[in-house]
């Protein structure tokens, strides 16, 4: 059946048909393999697996990235980083990664950050004779902060399939997303010697004080998400609300950039990314749902059985699969295929169930920065106007310090599960 069910799969995929067509596809093969087929069953599946109170989270965050593009708090995030650092030696760099640690705590998605910083930065950095492939391959690198450090889609949608707390995964994202951004800045800081680009003049405490006042605004927002999930305020859903009309809020009201002419626009493009998202996770639950029927995951416990007293060597396994199946699919479906499989196994060797949801979603996030279908790093190749040869030599240094981090999160748990405990007190 896990052959059945892998190759209808890849040669789907292998066919050119998009990702979710082929999961439904797959699920046709594997309904007829196990003698049940009933196009009734797809369907019910289909709208019931969209059909989830956490899942509203998605549209909602997602109109919140588009508010902040649109309504000025994005650009004021960089202007603010570029009056504390951009005198600096390689400044623009910092500037970059301290946008991307603030960008992912107010939207949660790596290719909308990733795509609005690149817009912002590249040009800037290109002018300033920073080399394009090795400031694209960073700006890559922060992106993927975005899954990790809360508000994170990626978290929500693990939630949703594995049943794992949405506030305690968002939680424990915080110190991970962190040490993410501490390696990415260590490795700029080597790498940026050797760079003869021009420096912009220091900023005045004046304009500093300017730019602070401007974007104080925006560093509100994650304050009142984290805040309003550490004190039980609000449920991750009901957070995502309150980011979006927060948002649009400060964009119509505070700063004035966007009118209500534009409101229309705005929804319409949080609409049509949403529903690719929302298709992705209908599509991938009915997968989830007949390998439960199929019992594949009691199969990959059986094949993984001498591994489940040694929990180490399972972690080390497990992310070794999901590192290579990261290079051939995206992150949303990776999440909703490989969760019911994985958990049982993860549940059976006493791993704890958040602790495991951040190693998971940051290893599929570093899958977005690997070819073939890295989704990121083929958004920062359209943005930079350079092909994925160029900016895999300028990526590896930052993807290599990103696995290291992993690697340091799976050897010491207490990195993700200690912080856990204080700030889920």
């Amino acid at each position: 059946m896990i052959g059945v069910f892998v190759g209808s799969l890849l040669g789907a995929m292998s066919l050119g048909m998009p990702i979710a067509f082929a999961l439904l596809v797959s699920s046709v093969v594997l309904m007829y393999a196990l003698g049940i087929f009933d196009s009734q069953i797809i369907a019910q599946n289909l709208i019931s697996g969209a059909d989830n109170f956490p899942l509203m989270a998605i549209p909602f965050f997602m109109l919140a990235g588009e508010a902040m593009n649109r309504g000025g708090l994005s650009r004021r995030i960089v202007e603010m980083a570029m009056s504390m650092v951009g005198h600096i030696k390689g400044g623009l760099g910092y500037v970059a990664i301290i946008a991307s640690v603030l960008f992912a705590s107010l939207s949660g998605s790596a290719v909308a950050d990733t795509a609005a910083l690149g817009a912002i930065l590249i040009p800037m950095m290109t002018k300033a004779g920073y080399n394009v492939s090795r400031s694209s391959g960073l700006i890559a690198s922060g992106g993927i902060i975005a899954p990790i450090i809360p508000p994170s889609i990626g978290f929500i949608i693990f939630g949703v399939a594995s049943g794992v707390s949405i506030t305690k995964l968002f939680m424990a994202g915080i110190v991970p997303g962190v040490l993410l951004a501490i390696g990415l800045t260590i490795t700029w800081a080597i790498i940026a010697r050797k760079d003869n680009v021009a420096v912009k003049p220091r900023a005045s405490i004046k304009e500093i004080l300017i730019s602070l006042r401007q974007g104080i605004w925006a560093l509100f927002l994650p304050v009142i998400i984290i805040g309003g999930l550490k004190f039980g305020l609000f449920t991750p859903t009901e957070a995502a609300v309150v980011a979006a009309v927060y948002a649009i809020f400060v964009g119509l009201v505070i700063y004035r950039e966007m009118k209500v002419t534009d409101l229309y626009d705005v929804f319409v493009h949080a609409g049509k990314m949403t529903s690719v998202v929302m298709f992705l996770v209908a599509a991938a639950l009915v997968s989830s749902w007949l390998i439960t029927v199929a019992d594949l995951p009691g199969q990959v416990i059986g094949l993984l059985e001498p591994f489940l007293d040694h929990p180490l060597l399972l972690l080390i396994m497990i992310n070794l699969l999901v590192i290579v199946v990261g290079t051939a699919m995206d992150m949303t479906p990776t999440i909703l295929i490989l969760t019911p499989v994985l958990m049982p196994l993860v549940e059976a060797a006493g791993i704890d169930p958040v602790y495991f949801g951040v190693l998971f979603i940051l290893n599929n996030a570093i899958g977005l920065l690997t070819p073939p279908v890295g989704t990121v790093l083929n958004v920062m190749c359209g943005i930079s106007k350079i092909s994925m040869e160029d900016i895999m030599k300028g990526i590896w240094p930052f993807l290599l310090v990103e696995v290291i981090v992993l690697i340091l999160l799976i050897l010491f748990p207490s990195l993700v599960l200690v912080p856990l405990g204080w700030f889920t007190s």
